[in-house]
């Protein structure tokens, strides 16, 4: 396979993992920007991930104007990825996604951190995005570009921001970097709130928190983890 070729196999199986692990069902997406064209990023067309196959991806502008729609569907929630990929050249993938573990800490003064190892590489400090700050009453739903960009601000040069009442958002420089930090920022929200109800909790400090996402980021640490995942979600003999 060319390399444009195994981004979309990568992709497609980052869909069936985060659904398989439960961090999506029917809604959420995740994206990449195009290998060959970083003005533009590929995302499914509006379909449950746990159904996307190849020919359902979709080439987008960055203000998330199709290339060639063919008549598909599409995610209307598009600007959420616009947005990052416009703000950061850093990134090279999005995930958003509802995790019902994470939604308790969009919603309560609690803040979602590390008590975790495996989830060190969400970051020590995960931000709350409300777009009636700024927007008013709407949906929740991002579908503007302002409201992407605003959403995107929030994030700055971290790898996950919540959204209030809604989710949140991942963002990083590969494909298997947001699956992970998916992942795992689910699970450790659902520890999290089993150990608040026992009493005080002790958080990863500042320096396990870097010193694991270091061990995390390597090519050996996420080679395992997306072997794993991928041969759980059926996609163990595809990228």
């Amino acid at each position: 396979m060319n390399n444009i070729d195994e981004q979309l196999e990568l992709l497609v199986t980052a869909n069936r993992i985060l659904a398989r692990e439960s961090v999506v069902d029917a809604y959420g997406h995740v994206s990449i920007r195009h290998p060959e064209h970083p003005d533009r990023y590929i995302l499914s067309q509006s379909r449950a991930p746990d159904l996307v196959e190849v020919p359902d991806l979709m080439e987008y502008a960055l203000q998330g104007d199709p290339i060639d729609q063919q008549g598909r569907p599409m995610y209307t929630e598009r600007p959420i990825h616009g947005g990052i990929y416009e703000a950061r050249d850093d990134v090279l993938a999005v995930v958003h996604n509802h995790a019902p573990s994470v939604i308790p800490f969009t919603v309560t003064n609690t803040p979602l951190r590390p008590i975790l190892h495996l989830a060190a590489l969400t970051g020590p400090e995960l931000p709350v995005w409300d777009i009636r700050d700024n927007f008013g009453d709407t949906n929740l739903l991002v579908t503007t570009m302002d409201q992407g960009r605003d959403l995107a601000s929030c994030l700055g040069d971290r790898r996950v921001s919540l959204m209030r009442g809604h989710g949140c958002v991942i963002a990083g420089k590969s494909i298997r970097e947001v699956v992970m930090a998916s992942v795992y920022l689910q699970v450790n929200a659902g520890m999290l709130l089993e150990a608040l109800r026992l009493g005080d909790v002790k958080y990863l400090s500042p320096g396990e928190i870097e010193a694991m996402t270091e061990s995390q980021m390597s090519l050996t640490g996420q080679e395992r983890a997306w072997e794993y995942w991928a041969n759980r979600a059926g996609r163990g003999k595809k990228a």
